[in-house]
């Protein structure tokens, strides 16, 4: 009895000790939340990300302090919006590993924003505003947070699904936003286009990589409102963001949680989407219940 009783221990349950994880745009913002996550519970983690002085940084200041003894970062440097990059990335990573347990595509970028107010604009001036987009800017944020997405499950699926045991199948964690979600443009058109495309991209990739001889899960989390660089615009000299909400922050966002994300709350989520062998091309949004305020 007791021993059947084991099985729903929470070290059961989320047991991650030994496992291999690779998460890209690792050293910051939710990218650093997940790692952590991973690495605090027994896993190697290596973090990939353009700028080798933030990996290290963030390696250097929570690699050191884990909570399981076997947990570790690696920063590894690398540009997700180039092949030739994302291949030495798997080579790096190969050269020390036999198999990844979970990809994390988290590498992203927002561009700019659209000067979009609901009101009685005329079509000529609402014309204007979307003619005044920067195709560059458009090209490159499609190129990070799609085309990047796409190549780097590519590349690493042989290493994925050699992860494949007893019942244990690779992961891939695609983080999308609610911004791929809801209606609204949110002021920044190319952004949630290309976040709504992270999504189909997750629902695709589910279904390929299911075929016969593959074994790797595909899901995604469309986060809301978390502090990262994105949100905050900079991190401090420990690699974090900080939203200081005044107490009306919830009502003024429309978020029913009252509150940004924190933490905690990404580090269950892709925690639950890695362990979780009966989750296939799933969508969880984390978002304190923006989307109810915001379809």
């Amino acid at each position: 009895m007791n021993s059947e009783n084991a099985k729903f221990s929470l070290k059961n349950l989320f047991d991650v000790e030994g496992w291999v994880c690779v998460v890209t745009g690792g050293s910051t913002g939710i990218g650093l939340m997940i790692a952590q996550a991973f690495a605090n519970n027994g896993a190697r983690v290596y973090i990939a990300g353009r700028r080798q002085d933030t990996l290290n940084s963030a390696a250097e200041r929570w690699g050191k302090a884990l909570t399981h003894p076997q947990g570790q970062i690696v920063p590894i440097s690398a540009d997700c919006t180039d092949k030739a990059s994302i291949e030495q990335l798997v080579r790096a990573v190969a050269a020390k590993e036999q198999r990844v347990d979970v990809l994390v595509n988290n590498a992203g970028v927002g561009i700019g924003s659209s000067e979009i107010e609901q009101g009685d604009e005329s079509a000529a001036a609402l014309k204007e505003v979307l003619w005044n987009e920067s195709l560059e800017d458009w090209e490159q944020v499609y190129r990070t947070n799609v085309i990047g997405y796409f190549f780097t499950a590519a590349a690493f699926l042989p290493l994925l699904n050699a992860a494949a045991r007893d019942g244990h199948t690779g992961a891939v964690i695609n983080i999308s936003s609610m911004s791929g979600i809801t209606r609204t443009t949110q002021h920044h058109f190319k952004y949630n286009v290309s976040k709504a495309a992270a999504i189909h991209l997750s629902t695709l990739l589910a279904q390929e990589f299911r075929r016969p001889g593959v074994r790797v899960r595909v899901n995604s989390i469309a986060p809301g409102i978390f502090p990262s660089e994105m949100t905050t615009e900079d991190s401090d000299e420990a690699n974090k963001s900080r939203i200081d909400a005044a107490p009306d922050y919830g009502q003024k966002k429309g978020i029913p949680a009252g509150r940004a994300g924190s933490d905690e709350d990404m580090a269950q989520t892709a925690l639950f989407l890695a362990c979780n062998e009966y989750a296939y091309g799933q969508t969880v949004a984390v978002e304190g219940g923006y989307l109810l305020e915001h379809p």
